[in-house]
């Protein structure tokens, strides 16, 4: 009786710490009010309009021009890029590609996704997606994986044919990531962000001298993490909980009843 009511503490202990792991793996949308959301995008790295994860982000612009947007990304996200581009009733193929960048001009593979498609002549839209590699706490130098810091989203057409040079056209982006949880943690973390990001800073006035870059100040809705808390911290804790467990329902099926009461203490 005794170890069932240990074992059925042990469970709710048990539901109560799966919990928040379970909510932690959720995925993380960001603000949903796309209230003065960018309608513009930036021509160069320098000059890229800065959005919040789960903003969707709207520009117009010319086929053959580069768009440039940037967003920050934390320790464990694994950001998704979607961009929709709507192009002009007549057009010949047009083939877009979408790049992402992190601060350090390093170009991010997709895991998945479609990160180049070509529009059929007359199609009036195409769709393009990019889902990162999870963003790591800590790395080595010499790799190439994704660290906590702003990264940039590139979008532009390639092989344009010469008729559609300057054709008018609109783009939306919007980035969302979810939370990996303890299984993208790793041991180790950055103090700061790997580059936070450059923005350029506006004159007050019709002055341009005041004009220059500046490092960003857009960061995650909840501010960058520290690094040192995952719910791997839950499952070890529940790990040791459980093997506890184990130890005393071995040690209750294997004790016996104990010295039979047919025999004396002294034999």
């Amino acid at each position: 009786m005794r170890f069932t009511r240990v074992l059925g503490a042990a469970a709710l202990l048990l539901g109560l710490a799966v919990s928040p792991a379970a909510a932690d793996s959720s995925p993380s949308a960001g603000p949903s009010d796309d209230g003065g959301a960018p309608t513009e995008a930036g021509t160069a790295f320098r000059t890229a309009t800065e959005i919040e994860q789960g903003q969707r982000a709207t520009a117009n612009g010319s086929a053959g021009d580069y768009l440039y947007w940037s967003f920050p990304a934390d320790a464990g996200q694994r950001p998704t890029v979607k961009s929709t581009v709507r192009l002009p009733e007549t057009h010949a193929a047009e083939t877009w590609r979408i790049d992402v960048y992190d601060g350090l001009r390093r170009r991010q593979a997709c895991q998945y996704g479609a990160q180049s498609r070509t529009a059929a002549a007359g199609t009036s839209s195409v769709e393009l997606a990019c889902v990162l590699r999870t963003v790591r706490a800590w790395s080595e130098p010499w790799a190439d994986d994704p660290l906590p810091g702003t990264y940039y989203i590139r979008l532009t057409a390639v092989n344009l044919p010469t008729s559609d040079l300057g054709v008018p056209v609109s783009a939306e982006v919007r980035v969302d990531s979810k939370d990996m949880g303890g299984a993208a943690a790793v041991d180790g973390s950055l103090a700061e962000p790997l580059v936070p990001g450059v923005t350029m800073r506006s004159g007050a006035g019709e002055d341009d001298s005041e004009r220059g870059a500046v490092l960003s100040a857009i960061e995650p809705e909840d501010g960058w993490s520290s690094g040192w808390w995952s719910d791997r911290w839950v499952w070890t804790g529940i790990g040791g909980v459980l093997a506890a467990l184990a130890g005393i329902g071995g040690y209750a099926l294997t004790r016996g009843a104990g010295r039979p009461g047919r025999v004396p203490p002294g034999a």
